[in-house]
């Protein structure tokens, strides 16, 4: 998802006020009616169309109808400017650069602060990829009155930032956290490359030995990651790995601590084997009765990230475990190590998101899905175009 922040330059603050309305008023409505945006922002009502429809053209809301009222809704184009204003005020993000990555649930920018160092923008987005389990995740929210997937980004982002500052303290490679705000994490930009990119080493059981020892490490602190794979770790220039990625931390005391201390050796040893053909017959197992050294998992509750919050990610990661596992599914074809498997998302850029699969344009607002030889275009919630290649 494209981040423009142009906009900012020439919002007025009764816009940003009422963009706020609207997103208080979505902790208790699905779309936000005109009269009680009126009220949250304190506005008189004759100035509030005239916001609203510039906020619309902006694209920043978006407008819906019940079978009651017709109301507004925040996207996440609108969220990504409250945020952006907040880091604004505080000095954290003065300039946006360029995208360096998209993730799975995430997008990743380089920003500058007010000292015009570089640094790392992420932004979570959580629900906007999610093909096999959409239908389930749905039904699961309606079942416990969930708020939206912007206010599980937000729990996303805190976690990642509470668990990333007590690592970071605590002496782990983590990158340095600089601050949160919403659904967005602003970190030190390292100088480092991630390690599915790297397809030589010249001591490859040095790396596998100080992962290994990382995810013990992790272990006796009271934390397992969780999603610990070449995907998540840069490697410096020395060979020093730095761990990025925690919204799927868990403690060492949850229901399926094993099983994800398990999955992360386990994919440590199979990329070991796959890209740099070293196996090792030395790995750690989980037990029970380890030998910890501090409870960073209850230091992080204390910051601020509270057990209802941990569980409502919990519920969604659970959601998730089907596909994570199979997305760890590797082919033993070396061939195959550069192509974008089955489950990689190719996001069109905004020439193209109204564009079908012959180059014609489609702009009749259907969502149907579009097949071309390699790719399935298909629609998600969020309104994005996205290309995923077919599994072969």
């Amino acid at each position: 998802m494209k981040l423009d922040p142009k906009a900012l330059r020439y919002m007025s603050n009764e816009e940003f006020r009422v963009l706020t309305a609207i997103e208080i008023g979505s902790r208790n409505h699905n779309i936000v009616p005109a009269p009680l945006i009126a009220q949250l922002s304190h506005l008189r009502s004759g100035s509030i169309n005239k916001h609203i429809g510039d906020l619309i053209k902006r694209k920043l809301i978006a407008s819906e109808s019940s079978s009651k009222y017709i109301g507004y809704k925040l996207v996440y184009s609108g969220y990504d400017h409250l945020a952006l204003r907040t880091f604004s005020k505080r000095g954290s993000v003065v300039s946006v650069g360029n995208q360096i990555g998209v993730g799975k649930e995430s997008d990743i920018f380089v920003v500058a602060g007010e000292d015009e160092q570089e640094v790392v923008l992420k932004l979570h987005r959580l629900g906007r990829q999610s093909f096999r389990n959409v239908k389930l995740k749905r039904d699961y929210f309606r079942a416990t009155q969930s708020p939206s997937w912007m206010y599980m980004s937000r729990l996303s982002a805190t976690k990642e930032f509470a668990f990333m500052k007590v690592l970071h303290e605590h002496g782990f490679p983590v990158p340095t956290p600089i601050d949160q705000n919403r659904h967005c994490v602003v970190m030190e930009l390292v100088a480092a490359f991630p390690l599915r990119q790297i397809d030589k080493l010249d001591e490859p059981g040095r790396l596998y030995s100080q992962l290994m020892d990382l995810i013990v490490r992790l272990a006796k602190y009271g934390l397992i990651h969780g999603d610990f794979n070449e995907f998540n770790i840069l490697l410096k220039d020395n060979s020093t790995p730095i761990l990025i990625d925690f919204p799927q931390m868990v403690s060492t005391s949850h229901s399926n601590a094993e099983y994800y201390f398990n999955r992360d050796v386990d994919c440590i040893r199979t990329f070991f084997k796959r890209r740099f053909g070293y196996e090792s017959a030395l790995y750690p197992k989980f037990t029970a009765k380890l030998d910890k050294e501090f409870d960073l998992d209850v230091k992080v509750a204390a910051s601020g990230f509270t057990k209802k919050d941990q569980s409502q990610l919990d519920r969604l990661m659970e959601l998730e475990l089907g596909e994570s596992a199979e997305h760890q599914d590797i082919k033993d074809d070396d061939d195959d190590d550069d192509l974008p498997s089955d489950e990689e998302v190719v996001y069109s850029s905004d020439s193209d998101a109204n564009r079908d699969s012959t180059g014609k344009d489609d702009s009749d607002g259907n969502n149907t899905d579009k097949e071309d030889d390699d790719f399935i275009v298909e629609s998600d919630r969020l309104g994005n175009t996205i290309r995923r290649r077919r599994s072969r």
